[in-house]
């Protein structure tokens, strides 16, 4: 008899604590859109990743030539 007397208000505080939870994720829009998070693995990256094993790109040379145009002077 003594155990209902520590296990009944130590249920209710658990189940105070789950709704006060379920509660706070309502107001902060935990549950707005539940569609999209599922099926967002299906969609591309909008920029394909470089690989780890890829060296990285050399860098561009300078034109030391004053053309706009990027012409070599002939």
């Amino acid at each position: 008899m003594e155990t209902i007397f520590v296990l009944l208000p130590l249920a209710l505080l658990i189940a105070a604590i789950a709704v006060g939870f379920f509660i706070w994720a309502a107001r902060t829009g935990q549950f707005d859109d539940l569609d999209t998070p599922a099926v967002r693995i299906l969609f591309d990256d909008e920029e394909p990743r470089r690989r780890a094993a890829e060296p990285p790109a050399e860098p561009a040379t300078p034109q030391t030539s004053s053309d706009p145009t990027g012409r070599a002077p002939e």
